[in-house]
């Protein structure tokens, strides 16, 4: 008898839907110069993800029908409560086709890291997103340094690893 976990439906799914896409296209390999966007954010203002260089900046993909985005935002705000001052910026990208309804939600969170609107999907596929949560991390010349699809439990300790790491180069 296989004993199957709710936690492990999403991984499977993550996982297959991952393998199914990944042979027609990739996230930006690791080293690669982070590919330049633009998107208006919940302040009204365009941000530029270029206007960031000389940070460490996460790009967080999510979705407001994303169960484990939602439970990972909460902790991503904190990250970038805590390190912000030190060099440090997180822009959470929201692939829902209304900004009425992430803006709704980033609220009810608390969530104070800027979040930026790609209704239309081009970022996102510009970014070959095929998981939610996607996550990149990128250093302060604009190469992306890490990649993470999907959320567990426990990344954050990782995440917070990574930052700390590019903040110190």
């Amino acid at each position: 008898m296989i004993l199957i976990r709710p936690g492990d439906i999403v991984t499977i799914a993550l996982t297959l839907l991952f393998t199914v896409t990944s042979s027609q296209a990739a996230m930006p390999v690791v080293g690669s110069v982070a590919p330049e966007f633009t998107l208006k954010s919940s302040t009204g203002r365009n941000l530029k993800l270029s206007d960031h260089r000389g940070q460490v900046v996460m790009i967080n993909f999510w979705a407001t029908w994303c169960g484990p985005c939602r439970q990972e935002l909460p902790l991503l705000n904190h990250l970038h409560e805590q390190y912000q001052k030190a060099g440090f910026t997180l822009l959470g990208v929201n692939i829902d086709d209304r900004a009425d309804t992430a803006q709704a939600m980033a609220r009810k969170l608390g969530i104070t890291f800027p979040v930026l609107f790609d209704n239309e999907k081009r970022v996102s596929r510009l970014y070959d997103v095929n998981a939610m949560p996607s996550t990149l991390l990128i250093d302060r010349d604009g190469r992306v340094r890490y990649v993470h699809l999907g959320y567990r439990a426990g990344f954050e300790a990782r995440y917070e690893s990574q930052i700390r790491e590019l903040l110190r180069k």
